[in-house]
């Protein structure tokens, strides 16, 4: 195996999932399936089961049980073995003919004591035993009809989707998000009988809902595993609110002051709150053709972060919209093909021009590789050129076959420069340039003027005017951008404005969208009213204000907007770029907005005289042109797109990002690392 890394967590957490599948039915829910796509890919584990026919099922209520010829079946399973999951795994054993079962659970034997309500001092003298595991054992053989047969419960840390080498995601994850300011309403409604919570600086873990707090503890039950992994003694460091729980959470973690005893390296854990700066996860800021990719695709069903390619070009059917489902698509994943690997990786890490040069190359040497007649050209780099040279391997079986890969990578660039939306791209970018220029110049209520033109029913919008969606995504960077804003009577009919103009847009929609049937609470276009429309709006623009105040309560990284003057424009600078500058910087004194979270007095003193001392537990100075290279949406970076606006929660794609730019382990000290999770 490899050094150490969240490649070879993932695929060594996989080797002991795929040494218990032999000749067994395989349930894996969404979230293990994206794990395994990314970590090993589904022919690892096809061939692990060994038979010809396919035993893969998605992990559901309505999963087709087992026969008699199917005498065993593993479930691997994301989350806690509680509930709803246990419903469903007693209903699949039940109407089938299974004498041996193996139930894999991501979540360790720890979080299912917590989940269950034993008491820490209770938990502790459970230490090496594992009596939820071993109750859930006993029931699987009674639902088998038979307490002779065979039944296993193992934890293995299936927690990432390693995108790259030094990416990681976390799909289980992807609708944690941190807290808004409303949601300290919520809170204080939860718990009358207790003091209210004034804002978000004085949320705690004993102040969040069971739900929310399980939720965290097994992502810092995973978290531990790959610091366990990688051998490092974790110091926790965070920026808001809900990374502050986290981060406190994991350095208080039972099991990992355990393994931190023996760890021989170190490794510096900086969380960070997505919320406190949406505008690079919604701007069009970032010159990456992944990003465009990922924007523009439609996305792989079951998955958060791949995307469907369309494969129809590589066959004889004609390449029109009802022969699109009859192939399957192609992905951005390729586990197991070396090249495609090389190229994918190539493609995070560089700009949109050399991308798509990258990908003339990697088809141009296949191409020579099999002897097929490409014809070279020169200068710039066309969708029509790279089809010709994706044509040429179309009838050649053996030529598909070993460049499989490298041809959904291309098929995805050449779709992704044909598709409308890349044509739109500039002008989202122009539209945000004007935005900056302006807010820096005149108020919030003439910000929201200059999108009022903008928002047009559909029976009016042409290809370039902007649908709900995409003025959804620009309000998002224009209160994300601002940050805190007075507000005044101007403001106030400036929104009404926009709200009224947006809500009667969703009620002329012919067919809501499923973000718009979110956001509305209605799953036809039919049933909506322009009243419910205008509470929807209100419930936005709630949330929206929120966004812009989210920085409220930090002293050093209350902006992401850099005015303008005589020799620069307005411009927008990342949080995690401001993070990571403030870490190395040797000049400054220790920051007040990242705090560290100890796990006892010790670490207490320890970190309190490394601080007056001015040795961080941070590594050292990072050469400044690489931390340049965090405002493009690179592989080090979160590339995410809104996906859902529900209930008022921005949802994004919950990522775990190792090592933030490239090359920063090489400029640290011995063993020691840095990651963060935004």
């Amino acid at each position: 195996m490899s050094t150490p890394g969240v490649l070879s967590f993932t695929q060594q957490a996989w080797e002991q999932v795929l040494a218990k599948v032999k000749r067994a039915v395989v349930y894996l829910d969404a979230a293990c399936a994206e794990s395994l796509h990314w970590g090993c890919g589904s022919s690892r584990l096809l061939e692990a089961v060994g038979n010809s026919a396919c035993y893969l099922r998605e992990f559901e209520p309505a999963a087709v049980g087992g026969g008699a010829e199917h005498p065993k079946a593993v479930f691997v399973l994301s989350c806690l073995l509680k509930g709803r999951t246990v419903e469903t795994l007693r209903d699949i054993i039940c109407r089938s003919h299974f004498q041996y079962c193996v139930v894999v659970t991501a979540v360790n034997h720890a979080v299912h004591l917590t989940a269950n309500h034993v008491p820490p001092a209770a938990a502790a003298e459970l230490e090496g035993q594992q009596p939820v595991f071993e109750q859930l054992e006993e029931k699987l053989c009674e639902w088998m009809g038979n307490m002779n047969y065979t039944a296993e419960v193992l934890h293995v840390p299936l927690l990432l989707a390693p995108a790259a080498p030094h990416l990681a995601l976390t799909p289980a994850f992807a609708s944690l998000f941190p807290l808004l300011p409303q949601d300290v309403h919520i809170l204080n409604r939860a718990r009358p009988d207790k003091r209210r919570l004034g804002n978000l600086a004085e949320v705690d873990a004993t102040t969040l809902t069971p739900e929310l707090l399980l939720t965290i503890r097994c992502l810092v039950s995973g978290l531990s595993s790959l610091c366990e992994h990688l051998g490092v003694r974790e110091e926790c460091f965070a920026v808001g609110s809900l990374s502050r729980i986290i981060a406190a959470d994991l350095a208080n973690f039972a099991p990992a002051k355990n393994r931190r005893k023996t760890a021989t390296g170190r490794a510096s854990v900086v969380f960070v709150d997505r919320t406190l700066d949406l505008t690079g996860a919604v701007g069009h800021h970032g010159d990456n053709l992944v990003e465009k990719i990922l924007s523009v695709l439609p996305q792989l069903p079951g998955h958060t972060n791949d995307v469907m390619v369309n494969m129809v070009e590589l066959t004889a059917l004609q390449a029109e919209e009802e022969n699109q489902n009859i192939v399957a698509p192609g992905c951005l994943a390729q586990s197991n093909d070396p090249a495609a690997k090389a190229l994918w990786e190539a493609l995070l890490n560089t700009k949109h021009k050399e991308a798509v040069m990258e990908v003339r190359r990697h088809l141009v040497e296949a191409a020579s590789r099999e002897n097929l007649p490409i014809k070279m050209s020169m200068g710039r780099v066309t969708p029509g050129q790279l089809t010709s040279y994706i044509h040429l391997f179309k009838n050649n079986l053996k030529a598909l076959r070993n460049h499989c890969g490298l041809l959904q990578l291309g098929l995805a660039t050449v779709q992704t420069l044909k598709h409308l939306q890349t044509a739109k791209w500039d002008n989202f970018l122009a539209f945000e340039r004007l935005l900056l220029q302006s807010i820096g110049e005149s108020t919030m209520s003439v910000v929201l003027n200059q999108l009022l033109p903008m928002i047009k029913p559909s029976n009016q919008r042409t290809n370039d005017d902007y649908s709900p969606e995409e003025l959804l995504v620009l309000l998002i960077y224009i209160y994300s951008v601002s940050g805190e804003f007075s507000v005044d009577k101007d403001l106030g009919e400036g929104e009404e404005k926009v709200k009224k103009a947006l809500a009667q847009v969703f009620c002329e929609e012919s067919e809501l969208s499923p973000l718009l049937q979110k956001i509305t609470g209605c799953d036809s276009s039919i049933n909506l009213t322009f009243h419910k429309s205008r509470s929807a709006m209100d419930e936005l623009f709630t949330s929206l204000r929120d966004i812009a105040g989210a920085r409220n309560l930090m002293k050093q990284f209350k902006s992401v907007y850099v005015p303008g003057n005589h020799t620069h424009q307005a411009s927008y600078k990342p949080l995690l770029k401001q993070v990571v500058e403030e870490i190395f910087n040797p000049e400054r004194p220790d920051p007040v907005d990242i705090e560290h979270m100890s796990s006892g007095l010790t670490d207490l003193l320890k970190t309190g005289f490394s601080m007056f001392m001015k040795h961080r537990c941070f590594p050292s100075p990072v050469p400044m042109q690489l931390l340049s290279q965090l405002h493009a949406p690179t592989g080090h970076q979160d590339t995410a797109r809104v996906r859902e606006f529900s209930r008022g929660h921005l949802l994004l794609r919950c990522l775990l990002l190792w090592d933030l730019v490239p090359g920063l382990t090489g400029s640290t000290a011995p063993g020691e690392e840095i990651c963060a999770v935004a």
